[in-house]
């Protein structure tokens, strides 16, 4: 019942695609979402190296995993790009126009190329670039926003333009979100928010807290967060906002890994991990309008898992 162009296309058993969140998603949550049948991301920056994060999610992840690049990022570090194409089933391009050299060089190591898109023109420009497949974001999402229109508002301009499979992000954080996706036309879905609370997730406890105590109408759409980013729209709690324009201060805490630390300055770009120390709930907390869903800290294929069944179920209707 959810096989569909994404799944062949990708080799998973189920359509649901996990979102790259930068510093959140590590090997550990990639591998869970790839052992349940999804696919499992990690960013273009973690806590490890890329190659040592690569070389364990091929030891371990028993599915298809890839890695997401911010497109103004890659020319810096085109070493882990090529090493990811080559190690990793998908590769996905984000906050960029679509360049046909970049995919070319994604083909050349042997992975799929995606690109992350906000309109219907960027969907197109990414299958002229011959993408594999786009994924169509809605202003609903959580963490960075490329899109301006509700997400099925932009599946109704981008589908009949394009021929490559979407992907459908910004707030599914349920079956039945992913079933009205599907239903819709897309592929497949990208969930953020509900893995970003997952028991295998890096994200700080107190972060997890924050997710589990909000509501759909508890986040907003800033730039508030911009030291490292300037100008970027990204969706967070709107307690985030609030604490951090309370706490005064222009560092908030730190992140300490081993000997070494860093300051975290307040209006930080990254979210809180589990390695932050300080006022938590004043950082980055990305959240999409689905945080909702989010009720507890169960293991990502528990997640993948009532997704799937729900959306199964309302579709067989």
């Amino acid at each position: 019942m959810l096989a569909t162009a994404f799944t062949d296309l990708v080799g998973c058993r189920v359509p649901i695609q996990q979102a790259a969140m930068g510093r959140i998603a590590g090997p550990a949550l990639a591998a869970a979402v790839a052992g349940a049948g999804g696919l499992g991301m990690i960013p273009q920056y973690g806590r490890e190296p890329t190659a040592e994060r690569l070389a364990w999610l091929a030891a371990h992840a028993g599915g298809a995993f890839g890695v997401g690049f911010f497109a103004g990022e890659i020319e810096r570090d085109l070493e882990s790009f090529d090493l990811a194409a080559r190690t990793a089933r998908v590769v996905e391009v984000f906050w960029g126009r679509p360049r046909a050299d970049q995919v070319r060089r994604i083909h050349d190591g042997g992975a799929l190329a995606f690109w992350q898109v906000g309109s219907a023109d960027e969907a197109v420009a990414a299958a002229e670039a011959a993408c594999d497949a786009v994924v169509a974001q809605g202003v609903e999402a959580g963490g960075h926003v490329r899109g301006t229109l509700p997400l099925l508002a932009l599946l109704e301009a981008t589908l009949p333009r394009v021929e490559v499979p979407v992907i459908a992000a910004g707030g599914i954080a349920t079956g039945r979100s992913m079933a009205a996706a599907l239903a819709a036309g897309a592929a497949a879905v990208r969930v953020g928010t509900r893995f970003a609370a997952a028991a295998e997730s890096d994200a700080h406890p107190e972060f997890v807290r924050a997710l589990v105590d909000a509501a759909g109408t508890d986040t907003v759409l800033t730039t508030a967060f911009s030291h490292g980013w300037p100008d970027a729209p990204h969706r967070v709690l709107r307690r985030a906002v609030e604490e951090a324009e309370a706490a005064g201060a222009d560092v908030v805490g730190r992140v300490v890994d081993g000997d070494r630390s860093r300051d975290v300055p307040r209006w930080d770009v990254d979210p809180p991990t589990r390695w932050a120390e300080g006022r938590i709930t004043a950082m980055a907390m990305y959240a999409g309008q689905g945080v909702g869903a989010v009720t507890g800290s169960p293991g990502a294929a528990e997640i993948v898992r009532e997704l799937a069944e729900e959306a199964e179920r309302l579709l067989r209707r």
